[in-house]
């Protein structure tokens, strides 16, 4: 899905099955992260350092326990 008011592209998982999940869109210092219910609303940005810490802790099943 495209914002062009903003000219980000969001993207969600693949693996959504009812389309209820979080969205993400590349910025150009980092990611944003949004609501997919709710793509007016507030979202979350990280830095591109934070977003791939992030991604290597899930990829090494940090959060499994959650």
């Amino acid at each position: 899905m495209s914002d062009a008011s903003e000219g980000l592209t969001w993207r969600k998982s693949s693996e959504s099955l009812n389309g209820d999940c979080v969205e993400v869109a590349s910025l150009p210092d980092g990611v944003a992260v949004r609501d997919s219910k709710n793509p007016g609303g507030p979202r979350l940005t990280f830095s591109r350092s934070e977003w791939h810490a992030f991604l290597q802790g899930a990829n090494q099943g940090e959060f499994n326990d959650l």
